[in-house]
């Protein structure tokens, strides 16, 4: 099998490059190798290597700068995802393909089913939305998985930067009225694994871990944690302090409400997923393994 690997250098890209591995001979692309912003130069790469399952875990991932670049964000989070959906209903190749719970509105307190009304409010969003709808439209054999607050051992993220901070910082005001799921790029990894082993129905699906949070309880989660396993921090979880997400405005709307029905992706694959604490504690783990060696 040719499986062809897009935004390797991620964190999803990261764990779909080793997660994958055993299905066959993965060609993942540097930015230096292949410029996703070149429609010609992606389908001469397409055509050349012909793969059989196409992973695309290239995106533009600025929140907030894609309010100023919406057309550069709208390129990779759009005509990309279109322009290989394109080439795998012309092939027969699947495409395993990554989105975002800001494809929805954000409101309300029920999380969100695959079937919901979208409403993105920011650029990032909309552009979003297009990769999906082109995906949809285009009628190849696909997965899209909707997923939220992705970090990792690895890159930069949300665990990452909160552990930097706790080094030095005593207080902490971190956004309480957003809830959601962190989801691991490890699980997302795995999750797409499975759903292209068992081969179940092509569509769009949430992925995400069990439970729910607000980005403070996820920040107090870490730093317990840390303490836990004896991570020397200068911050407590306790000293994280609760602020509105109007107090912390941004260039880019974020939706309060990030909460995914996991039913469909649950009951295709016959099993239930982890809870978000439960993948915190391997994710440390794994990161402070990694910042040993």
């Amino acid at each position: 099998m040719k499986i062809l690997l897009l935004g390797q250098t991620g964190q999803v890209g990261f764990e779909l490059k080793r997660t994958f591995a055993p299905l066959g001979n993965i060609v993942a692309p540097t930015r230096d190798q292949l410029d996703l912003l070149h429609e010609e130069a992606v389908q001469r790469y397409l055509d050349e290597h012909q793969p059989n399952l196409i992973l695309n875990a290239a995106a533009y991932t600025a929140v907030d700068k894609a309010e100023s670049e919406p057309e550069l964000a709208g390129k990779l989070n759009g005509a990309l995802p279109k322009q290989l959906a394109d080439y795998a209903r012309e092939t027969g190749a699947v495409l395993i393909h990554y989105s975002s719970d800001y494809v929805y509105p954000g409101q309300g307190e029920q999380p969100f089913d695959e079937s919901a009304p979208t409403g993105p409010l920011s650029a990032y969003g909309k552009t979003k939305l297009e990769g999906d709808q082109a995906i949809v439209d285009s009628g190849c054999k696909h997965y899209i998985f909707r997923t939220s607050w992705v970090y990792s051992a690895r890159g930069h993220n949300f665990m990452k930067t909160m552990i930097r901070l706790g080094k030095d910082k005593t207080e902490l005001k971190v956004v309480s009225d957003q809830i959601g799921a962190p989801t691991p790029a490890r699980l997302i990894a795995q999750v797409s694994l499975l759903a292209y082993a068992r081969d179940i129905k092509t569509g769009i699906y949430h992925l995400a871990p069990e439970g729910e949070t607000s980005w403070q309880g996820f920040a107090q989660a870490i730093f317990e944690q840390c303490a836990t396993r004896g991570k020397d921090l200068t911050i407590t979880s306790e000293a994280v302090k609760p602020i509105p997400t109007k107090d912390y405005p941004t260039p880019a709307e974020r939706p309060l409400n990030s909460r995914l029905n996991l039913q469909k992706l649950e009951q295709a694959l016959d099993t239930t997923m982890p809870r978000w604490d439960d993948q915190l504690t391997q994710t440390l783990e794994e990161f402070l393994e990694y910042q040993e060696q």
